[in-house]
């Protein structure tokens, strides 16, 4: 029996959460979207999700201490961090502290949902790829 894949997704930009929730709808998830990180983390404290993904650069709080949160109360969850600030030195932090992946700004949708795949597949939950979706190509 497939599960339905609970996400939270989490950008102080407000396109991105309007762009991506329907992208991730076609592979079966059920999205809550939050612009807010302290809305996000108060409904983190509420729910287990399989998946987080957020802005690494945001008023408040950041993607970091985001990570942090949900590492602390919910170790299972995977936690994707997306920024247009890519640099090897916040990728290295992030990945450090145990970060599932790390996607830079601008990224097509269907990157996202390859590694959303991946995640579900590393918690050992079974999703339907829809077709349009290509494997990545192995180096």
């Amino acid at each position: 029996m497939q599960k339905t894949l609970e996400v939270l997704l989490l950008d102080d930009e407000p396109i991105v959460g309007r762009r991506l929730k329907p992208a991730l709808d076609k592979i079966g998830c059920h999205v809550e979207v939050f612009e807010n990180p302290k809305q996000a983390v108060a409904r983190i404290n509420e729910k287990e999700f399989d998946i987080v993904v957020t802005d690494i650069r945001m008023e408040e709080m950041n993607g970091i201490q985001v990570l942090e949160h949900v590492q602390a109360k919910w170790p299972r969850t995977r936690v994707i961090l997306i920024t247009g600030y890519a640099k090897m030195d916040l990728a290295r932090e992030a990945m450090g502290k145990g970060v599932f992946d790390f996607i830079a700004k601008p990224f097509r949708p269907d990157d996202l949902r390859q590694i959303i795949l991946n995640a579900a597949e590393s918690l050992g939950i079974s999703v339907d790829k829809p077709s349009g979706i290509t494997e990545p190509v192995e180096p």
